[in-house]
């Protein structure tokens, strides 16, 4: 009970509010070569390091409390010694989705706020390795991670990118390891069916689909994006259009079988209740009784199409998630006994939130958007749920718990 005792201490008797938010401020608002500018910033430096120095004094272990009253808000703080007392160990590896998790097009303008990206270096520094996990291409997160963290840190050795969501993991400064391409250990047939739902996706493209679609530029998968902003009506139209039309290409690629496209419809109407939705909502869902030979049933397993609501349609193989691409990355990265923090949003997130709580190997956290089965696990393992576009409280949180772990 001493570290409790601590924190009621810390932030009872001192005012932990004001030196977070000086710590901020010198994190945050360098100044700018403007005299005035400096003159305020070095004099709200000096604050800083006198209320720092105070805690220091008062409290046994100070430098570790000062440290954390400029880090962590107070709930903030009891969270993080709540999961010290459950786990015992400290995040050794965050595993970050991007899209509507670090950033969010309704609240950050769909860019990374800086204070994530500062508390981000700042794990950096204290040797914790980042893994982007995401569902983007390789050049795109590229260009983001190098634009937002510097490429010295990218180029560190400690980052590793999971794209196109587990297609391959991208890590510089690890030689022949630097890029895996997971897809390359896929069987001949998964391979050959990606290869001819490739090659027709866009020659193929409906009339009523084109000007409303385009093919996003993967390696491997296969994904159909809106040419109308995400989440409108306009896209949910295309989309949903776009999915029908993916399941019909892969059936027709999976056998010479006219009935091809209605055994692909059925197999992913009887997993996926949102598939199923849209396929009844456009007339397109086959008879309930409709029969899929075993054959075409075993491909079938190995391959999966994926409905993000006025998002996009993707077909990708089951090998290749995700988890795959994260457990890729922490091997890379020479994370033997990871302990990883994973925020996302997503059914894709999801199954590696489920690999850390099976494996007893991390937490998990998500935005309050998320996808109900997203929230639904969170809730139930550490209630790290944070509100959009905030991705910096869980961190903060995180941060805070690596500071209390001996």
């Amino acid at each position: 009970m001493e570290r409790y005792d601590l924190l009621y201490r810390l932030y009872g008797n001192f005012d932990a509010d004001a030196v977070r938010d000086a710590q901020d401020f010198v994190d945050l608002l360098p100044p700018l070569g403007s005299p005035v500018a400096l003159s305020h910033w070095q004099a709200v430096d000096d604050e800083l390091t006198a209320k720092k120095d105070r805690i220091r004094r008062a409290l046994s272990d100070g430098d570790r409390y000062a440290e954390l009253a400029a880090r962590a808000t107070r709930d903030q703080a009891f969270t993080a010694l709540d999961l010290y007392t459950k786990y015992g160990r400290e995040v050794n590896a965050l595993v970050l989705d991007v899209d509507e998790t670090l950033r969010s097009a309704g609240q950050t303008d769909n860019e990374i706020p800086r204070e994530v990206l500062h508390l981000l270096t700042r794990f950096h520094e204290r040797g914790v390795p980042i893994v982007i996990c995401t569902g983007q291409t390789l050049e795109n997160v590229k260009g983001f991670a190098i634009q937002g963290l510097g490429n010295e840190l990218v180029h560190s050795g400690d980052v590793s990118i999971v794209y196109e969501a587990g297609t391959g993991v991208f890590t510089p400064g690890h030689g022949s390891d630097t890029k895996r391409l997971l897809y390359e250990t896929l069987d001949d047939s998964v391979q050959s069916v990606f290869e001819s739902v490739r090659g027709r996706v866009i020659r193929d493209l409906p009339d009523a689909l084109r000007g409303g679609v385009h093919l996003q530029g993967n390696e491997f998968n296969v994904t159909l994006k809106p040419n109308f902003e995400t989440g409108s009506d306009d896209a949910e139209a295309v989309i949903d259009g776009a999915l029908v039309y993916l399941l019909d290409l892969l059936g027709e690629a999976l056998t010479d079988d006219p009935a091809g496209p209605d055994w692909a419809r059925a197999y992913f109407a009887a997993r996926d209740p949102e598939i199923r939705d849209v396929l009844d909502d456009r007339d397109a869902l086959p008879e309930s009784d409709t029969e899929i030979p075993e054959d075409v049933e075993r491909t079938l397993e190995r391959v999966t199409v994926a409905y993000y609501h006025a998002d996009a349609a993707e077909l990708s193989a089951v090998d290749l998630n995700k988890t795959a691409g994260v457990r890729a990355a922490l091997d890379v990265l020479g994370v033997d006994d990871p302990f990883v923090l994973v925020m996302g949003d997503s059914k894709s997130d999801l199954d590696v939130m489920r690999w850390a709580e099976e494996n007893d190997c991390g937490l998990a956290a998500a935005p309050e958007h998320s996808s109900p089965g997203v929230l639904d696990h969170v809730r139930e393992t550490d209630e790290l749920v944070f509100p959009r576009g905030d991705a910096a409280s869980v961190l903060r949180t995180a941060y805070a718990l690596n500071l209390l772990v001996d």
